[in-house]
């Protein structure tokens, strides 16, 4: 398996299990029931944390819609090309950490982990097109 292959798989597998914090603390705030209520503006508002979780996993999950074609289109194009595993790690370095850190609440380095993220998309897409 290549560093590219490996560091999708792991992406994909870490937005795939992200949601389960903040679903776990609306069991928590809400109750069992409560979590598995259809949307209720009115319901128990969930921790802030989790809230913020679930931001972060909007956003993995956004910003894995541009990274993963681009993956996979470089798995096909540049299978001997070690550069797009290198912004494959940078990619899930940069969307891992920016839960986390969104997580605790930190904005600035958020915004930084996130741009770590968006760039490694950014240079797999110039990668693909032959641009860099």
């Amino acid at each position: 398996m290549s560093s590219l292959e490996f560091y999708t798989a792991l992406s994909a597998t870490w937005i795939a299990i992200a949601w389960l914090p903040y679903i776990l603390d609306r069991i928590l705030v809400r109750g069992l029931m409560g979590a598995l209520a259809n949307y209720d503006p009115n319901a128990t508002p969930q921790s802030d944390w989790a809230q913020r979780a679930m931001r972060a996993h909007t956003v993995a999950v956004e910003t894995f819609v541009a990274f993963a074609p681009l993956a996979v289109l470089a798995m096909i194009k540049l299978p001997e090309d070690a550069y797009p595993g290198t912004l494959a790690m940078t990619y899930f370095i940069g969307i891992f950490a920016h839960y986390i850190i969104y997580v605790l609440g930190i904005p600035v380095l958020r915004t930084l982990a996130f741009a770590l993220a968006a760039l490694s998309t950014l240079g797999l897409g110039l990668r693909v097109l032959g641009v860099i």
